[in-house]
């Protein structure tokens, strides 16, 4: 009988039940069956581990199959017929065992075959009841079907321990002579027959592993087709190209690979996983990741997914107040720019007349000359190539004029006290969106008492001089006072002329 992939405490027993089955025939002395038995309960606790391994490689893979139950289960059946195969042999022998031990008395309390120097019952039921022939029979039958189960390349990388022929050198014998003839003891022959049985176990345990190995292998089934179209960048605007890649893809359904983007797991369903996230800023967004598969030779192959961009922009409604369009001479207009797809600092902006400064979406505009300017936006929508968006006529004004205000009002009442203690003529932009400071130039103060001529004033600046101060200290209740002819230059340079003021104390 061949060796097989065995141990190496495994091959030395196999030498040493060779060796002694040579010594019987030089008629050995009596513990010589002493060591055929050791040999044999060595190689049923041999076969017993072999057992034991097997049933541990189907209570594992039972999981498999509950996970992937339309891949592993033909695999686990296909495992299952090798085990099948061998248990027939198995009890078969069983059987020969149990009716050799029967008719040779019976086991002897301290384990041992009562019968173990008889050399007539064996030769009565393996030879002469052509139970060896029989059994010679079978064990080639055992190994050609174990073989038959594995695919052809597989069948190579095995070597079967299971084998009975006959001898083809020195002196010719038959298989069945060899082992179960003339002058072999019965407790060579229960040897020889654990050790077939130990064989077949070992044979049952190297097809088992390798059909079991199938699921660790990568059986990839293209059973699912789809059109895909990628491209570089989901965003497009007029004037862009739009670029994809078109080509067909196929995917296994009923393999899920492991992905993973950007350090995280995706969950894989069908054969494919699903990539979400939630846009919680704006701007251009990156990610890449690897799809891994276990390949044809059972290692884990990986694969980079590309770097994939996406952009995301602020959710916005746009409502242009096409007749309120103005920018204002003097102050620095504010300009907020943006368009969608197109990152901000690829965005442009240029005026027909007036200047401009900043960057990135947020500009300020100045202009000099009432009248109208243009605002135009342009992009960089592709490397050397910008594109004009759109454009836009503001109306420019000057500032509207301020009023002008003493001691807090511009007409009415108020204490001659309070008239007294003030010396500073003010002029007031009201309800104006800018920082637009006006400065008074020049006034005149006009003293209207009861009863008396009129005192006029003139003076330049906003501050009232020596000679108003003087006559504002001598007022009283029923004087009126007034403000005339008053003059502010305002953030454009130009001088004005405000309203007056008219003050009445009390």
């Amino acid at each position: 009988m061949a060796g097989g992939k065995q141990t190496p405490r495994a091959r030395m027993i196999n030498i040493l039940y060779l060796v002694l089955l040579g010594l019987i025939a030089l008629e050995a002395p009596a513990n010589l069956l002493d060591a055929f038995k050791k040999i044999g309960d060595s190689l049923t606790n041999s076969k017993t581990n072999v057992q034991n391994g097997i049933d541990a490689n189907y209570t594992a893979f039972e999981k498999k199959v509950k996970e992937e139950p339309e891949r592993a289960k033909p695999i686990l059946d296909k495992a299952k017929k090798a085990t099948a195969i061998a248990d027939e042999l198995n009890n078969y022998i069983e059987g020969l065992k149990k009716t050799l031990i029967e008719r040779t008395g019976g086991m002897s309390k301290d384990g041992d075959y009562e019968g173990r120097e008889n050399v007539d019952e064996g030769n009565r039921l393996m030879i002469e009841g052509q139970k060896a022939k029989e059994l010679k029979a079978k064990i080639n039958e055992t190994k050609e079907k174990l073989k038959a189960i594995l695919d052809p390349q597989d069948q190579a990388s095995i070597s079967f321990a299971l084998e009975a022929e006959d001898s083809k050198t020195g002196e010719k014998k038959t298989w069945e002579q060899n082992y179960f003839g003339d002058g072999v003891p019965m407790g060579a022959e229960m040897t020889t027959l654990i050790k077939i049985q130990s064989d077949v176990k070992n044979d049952e345990a190297q097809v088992q592993k390798k059909i079991l190995s199938k699921m660790e292998q990568a059986v990839v089934t293209l059973d699912q087709f789809a059109a895909v179209a990628v491209a570089p960048s989901s965003y497009i605007i007029q004037g862009q190209q739009y670029k994809a890649d078109i080509f067909l893809t196929a995917y296994d359904s009923k393999s899920n690979p492991d992905i993973e983007i950007d350090g995280s797991k995706i969950q894989a369903s069908g054969g494919k996983g699903t990539y979400t996230v939630t846009a919680n800023s704006e701007g251009i967004k990156h990610y890449k990741g690897t799809i891994s598969v276990r390949g044809t030779d059972g290692k884990i192959k990986t694969y980079a997914l590309p770097e994939q961009t996406y952009q995301v922009a602020k959710p916005s409604a746009v409502v242009s107040p096409d007749k309120m369009n103005v920018l204002y001479i003097g102050v620095a207009n504010p300009l907020s720019v943006s368009a969608p797809g197109i990152p901000v600092d690829k965005i442009h902006i240029s005026m027909s007349s007036g200047s401009y400064t900043g960057s990135n979406g947020h500009y300020e505009a100045r202009v000099t000359t009432p009248g109208e300017t243009k605002v135009t936006i342009s992009a960089e929508i592709a490397p050397g190539k910008t594109q004009v968006l759109s454009s836009s006529t503001f109306r420019v004004k000057r500032i509207p004029d301020p009023i002008a205000q003493f001691a807090g009002k511009n007409s009415g009442t108020t204490s001659a006290v309070n008239l007294r203690a003030q010396d500073k003529v003010f002029a007031h932009l009201d309800n104006f969106e800018f920082e637009a400071k006006f400065t008074v130039t020049h006034f005149t103060l006009i003293i209207q008492k009861p009863r008396q001529d009129a005192l006029i004033i003139k003076g330049t600046g906003s501050d009232l001089n020596a000679q108003m101060k003087a006559a504002m200290n001598t007022i009283g209740p029923g004087t009126r006072v007034f403000f005339d002819d008053i003059t502010a230059v305002g953030p454009d340079g130009s001088s004005r002329p405000i309203a007056p003021i008219l003050l009445t104390a009390n």
